[in-house]
């Protein structure tokens, strides 16, 4: 293991790493940092939470002088993750003059046209790039470094036609840095459309399987709520995440978390940008210890102290799952995974074993008191809900009537599940998976 100081990062940004008490880089940064003070295009392969953000921002930081013109541009699935992007580059620019620019929906435009008039880097989502393109506020003609960071998730959410029509408003003289959790075939075909004789790291999940628990319920459909209650009325230590797979659910859980006593609160796709930005920051300041989110959501939250992941709706694939888990069990901590399973969750759960090397054991379904719940509508675009208040007990089988609009919700199961050893299930991997897609 390197230390930075053999990286041959430069005194501004030393200082900064220095004063935060780094001492030696992680995986991700250690391979790709010397790559990219070599100019060479590369192919990052690491979860959140990695140190890949440093990675790239050394680069472009050592790159860059300040001129208040756009010379690097870094592409974000969501605006939480452009935020955190933004937060890491001005704190490493601390000691130099270069100017950021953080541009995103949902938010007035006219802040962001006059700081882009002085931006040296801009980081922003596909959509409002494409937005001030067309106004022409703002203009790639000079970017040197390109960064297309969380690649699949902009491909889980239909941004990549968009993100290839911002690639070709850059120079094709620059370097290109691509980061990604997965690397489905569609993300294949951009970098070899884009990328110039990219080099690529993998590195290895932050997650330490030995400090991880792993488990499943197998509950009744109408027990699958009560049992998430009363499982997290057992467990206030640390930080709670819960995975939905839809906005819906993620709504459901949340308010009926609250009702039985439980502080959560919901994070999903449909809130507005001043909605989302007062939930994290009440989340990192633990006033609330259980966040519901959906993957699209949630992938590109860094949070740390997350010590229980409860997958409420189970993912369709593998990566889904080992995105979610690695948010606990991290630096060294105890974490633990738990998984709910009622019978629209069967198929997905077998797909999930069948496609990775998991051991996930067996517990016992305690004796529940049925809780009482109440319906939700799904919020719209703005984050407003129109909850029905039909009171009813017991578990969910989703909003309005009974049914869910997620399409995992829809596979009732073919019970597959009662198959495999009671004790504990062993999955084995298999590589030809077709890519699941996830829209929010």
């Amino acid at each position: 293991m390197k230390s930075f100081t053999e990286l041959n990062i430069n005194e501004s940004i030393m200082r900064v790493i220095n004063e935060k008490g780094f001492t030696e880089p992680s995986l991700i940064q250690e391979k790709a940092i010397p790559l990219i003070f070599e100019n060479k295009d590369v192919i990052g392969v690491s979860s959140t939470g990695s140190g890949k953000t440093l990675a790239f921002a050394a680069g472009i930081i050592q790159r860059c002088t300040p001129k208040q013109y756009a010379q690097a541009l870094i592409l974000t699935p969501t605006r939480e993750l452009a935020e955190q992007v933004t937060k890491v580059i001005k704190e490493f620019t601390k000691y130099t003059h270069l100017k950021t620019a953080v541009i995103y929906g949902g938010v007035a435009i006219n802040p962001q046209i006059q700081k882009l008039k002085k931006a040296d880097i801009v980081v922003g989502t596909p959509g409002r790039i494409l937005d001030h393109l067309s106004r022409g506020t703002i203009d790639f003609g000079d970017v040197k470094n390109l960064v297309l960071d969380e690649a699949d998730m902009m491909l889980d959410m239909g941004f990549i036609h968009d993100v290839e029509k911002i690639i070709r408003e850059c120079p094709k003289e620059r370097q290109t840095m691509l980061f990604s959790a997965t690397m489905p075939n569609e993300i294949l075909h951009l970098t070899k459309r884009h990328m110039v004789n990219p080099i690529r790291i993998d590195a290895t999940p932050q997650v330490d399987p030995s400090k991880l628990s792993q488990v499943y319920y197998d509950v009744r459909d109408n027990e699958k709520f009560s049992l998430l209650v009363s499982l997290m009325k057992k467990e206030k230590e640390g930080l709670v995440m819960v995975f939905c797979n839809s906005r819906s659910n993620v709504d459901f859980v949340a308010e009926n978390l609250k009702q039985n006593g439980i502080e959560a609160m919901a994070i999903h796709g449909g809130f507005s940008q001043d909605k989302r930005s007062r939930v994290m920051d009440k989340f990192h300041s633990k006033n609330v210890y259980v966040l519901v989110c959906t993957d699209v959501a949630g992938r590109g939250l860094d949070i740390s102290g997350v010590s229980h992941v409860y997958n409420y709706d189970i993912p369709r694939d593998s990566k889904q799952y080992v995105h979610r888990i690695g948010r606990t069990a991290r630096a060294g901590e105890k974490g633990q995974a738990i998984n709910i399973l009622a019978s629209r969750d069967h198929d997905n759960f077998t797909r999930v074993l069948r496609d990775n090397d998991l051991r996930i054991d067996k517990e016992e379904t305690p004796h529940l008191e049925r809780v009482k719940i109440r319906r939700v509508e799904s919020r719209n675009d703005h984050g407003f809900g129109g909850g029905r208040n039909n009171m009813g007990r017991g578990g969910h089988r989703g909003p309005s009537r009974g049914r869910s609009n997620d399409r995992g919700d829809m596979n009732r199961g073919n019970n597959k599940i009662k198959q495999h050893n009671r004790t504990g299930f062993k999955g084995s991997r298999k590589n030809n998976m077709r890519e699941a897609r996830v829209r929010e």
